[in-house]
C-alpha cells in the first residue's frame, strides 16, 4: 500500500503502513493518547505495549494478508494510527477488526477519517467481506462517521464501561460489508 499526503486547513500529514522503526514512538504516541480520551478501552499507563511488543506486532501484521498497521505522521512525527486485524481461524478469516488513536492536538483535521478511508480501500482490495468495530456510544462525532462510511449498528453492549464519572455507559458494536 503506498503512502498518501493529506493537506486540512493547513496541516500537511502522510498516511503510510507502519515500520518497525515507528515501535518506540508508537508507544508513546499510544501512552499519550490512552491519556487524552475516554473513547478508548484503556486508561493511560494500562495494557502498555513496549517499544519491543510495537516491532513485534509490526512484524506480524506485515507478514499477514488480513493485518493491516497504519500509523499518520506530520513533519516525521506520528499524531495518529490505526489497525485491521484478522484472525487466523477459517470461519473467521473473511473479517477484520479496526481500531484507531489520533492525538487530541491532530482532531479535526481528518486524521481518523483518512486512516478509516486508507483501510476501507485496503480491506475492498484484500477480499475482506467485513469490517468491524467498537465505539463508546458517547462518541457521537466518530458514530456519525462511520455510519457516512457505510457502517451499520449491529448490536450494543449495555453498560459495558465505568468511565470516570462512575458511570457506566454502553459500546456500539458496528460493522460494515463489502
Amino acid at each position: 500500500m503506498e503512502s498518501r499526503t493529506y493537506v486540512v486547513r493547513g496541516l500537511s500529514y502522510v498516511v503510510r503502513v507502519a515500520q518497525e522503526t515507528d515501535a518506540k514512538e508508537l508507544s508513546e504516541v499510544r501512552h499519550l493518547i490512552d491519556g487524552e480520551t475516554e473513547y478508548l478501552d484503556r486508561e493511560q499507563g494500562e495494557g502498555h505495549l513496549s517499544e519491543w511488543d510495537f516491532k513485534e506486532l509490526i512484524k506480524k501484521d506485515a507478514d499477514e494478508n488480513n493485518h493491516l498497521f497504519l500509523v499518520a505522521e506530520t513533519e516525521g512525527t506520528i499524531i495518529g494510527f490505526s489497525r485491521c486485524a484478522g484472525s487466523d481461524l477459517k470461519r473467521l478469516s473473511h473479517q477484520v477488526e479496526f481500531g484507531v488513536g489520533v492525538l487530541e492536538e491532530y482532531w479535526g483535521y481528518r486524521v481518523g477519517k483518512e486512516l478509516l478511508q486508507q483501510s476501507i480501500r485496503w480491506a475492498e482490495r484484500s477480499g475482506i467481506l467485513k469490517m468491524t468495530l467498537r465505539v463508546l456510544e458517547t462518541n457521537e462525532k466518530a458514530i456519525e462517521m462511520y455510519k457516512r462510511f457505510g457502517f451499520e449498528v449491529e448490536g450494543v453492549l449495555k453498560k459495558d464501561k465505568r468511565l470516570s464519572d462512575g458511570k457506566y455507559y454502553s459500546t456500539i458494536l458496528m460493522a460494515r460489508f463489502t
